[in-house]
């Protein structure tokens, strides 16, 4: 079974869905293929690196809202593993961390530049937004970090990213992440591990019975 899930790098329900479904496929008795598609929750221009904390505060009604969140999601990751140091992260546009993404998906480490990504930007304070800083990650999960950047610094992958995120919206995907399983069957939102196992039987299930 294919399964296809839409997410952007700095959301941190898209981090917890990944662990999630890491999980869920481990555990899962049958041959399946993760493919990663792009999203971007924001595709304005980032003019300068910007502490998320403060970006959430400007979009959704001060201080104490985007703290509250923080707060609910913060404990969610920590029930899956994973620790959100958002005194540390920093807003960015994610369309060439995407790029850098398709990058290593031709290189067999899509996975592993994925999961670099999500600590770069929720542990480390990682300017997403940066080449250089894009670049020493690739290096990181054993790709060439010069290529790495030579490709970030020019414009391929450019239309191709593009296309991705075209795609999305047409399939009318508005939040992530979301989960498309067998190409037709889609699932929203930061699913537990046991609901994705139950999904995964299902979608077999009807599969089977079409033939």
């Amino acid at each position: 079974m294919e399964i296809e899930i839409y997410a952007d790098v700095v959301c941190p329900w898209c981090y917890i869905g990944k662990r999630r479904l890491d999980e869920a496929v481990e555990s899962y008795d049958g041959q399946m293929t993760v493919r990663y598609r792009p999203f971007q929750l924001d595709p304005s221009p980032v003019a300068e690196p910007v502490p998320v904390v403060d970006a959430l505060a400007a979009k959704f009604g001060g201080p104490d809202t985007a703290r509250q969140m923080i707060d609910r999601v913060t404990q969610v990751a920590a029930g899956a593993g994973l620790k959100l140091d958002y005194d540390r992260a920093i807003a960015a546009n994610t369309f060439d961390a995407h790029r850098l993404v398709r990058y290593a998906t031709e290189r067999g480490r899509a996975g592993e530049m994925i999961d670099a990504l999500y600590r770069a930007h929720f542990v480390d304070g990682i300017d997403m937004g940066s080449h250089e800083a894009l670049a020493t990650l690739a290096e990181q999960v054993g790709l060439d970090g010069a290529d790495a950047r030579r490709f970030l610094d020019s414009d391929e992958g450019t239309r191709e990213v593009g296309a991705d995120l075209a795609a999305a919206r047409d399939l009318g995907v508005s939040s992530v992440p979301t989960f498309v399983l067998a190409g037709k069957y889609a699932i929203q939102g930061a699913q537990d591990t046991a609901t994705l196992l139950a999904a995964f039987a299902e979608v077999e299930r009807r599969e089977s019975a079409a033939g």
